[in-house]
């Protein structure tokens, strides 16, 4: 049986993730907090966020600015995590 862990993202009782998806002290925290499930739509968000934000991962202030939006998402920290502003997934460019 897989591991449950309490997702701090559903809110609910959830299949954990098989190992860290991050590294550091923030994969630990993650992987003990977070379902696969949430973790999913973290990484659906992350795309969302980048797109939007015309963000690039090779930059190491769009990083920095994706963990921020990523500790807001997860664990409900800072100011960043939410939607961002005025997005509008029908809207046609």
């Amino acid at each position: 049986m897989n591991r449950m862990i309490h997702c701090v993202v559903l809110k609910r009782e959830a299949e954990a993730l098989p190992e860290p998806p991050y590294p550091g002290e923030l994969g630990q925290r993650i992987h003990a907090n977070v379902s696969a499930e949430g973790w999913n739509q973290w990484l659906e968000r992350q795309v969302m966020i980048i797109n939007e934000n015309q963000l690039s991962t090779a930059d190491a202030e769009s990083l920095e600015l994706i963990e921020q939006h990523m500790l807001g998402f997860l664990f409900g920290e800072g100011d960043l995590g939410a939607l961002p502003a005025g997005f509008s997934p029908n809207r046609k460019k």
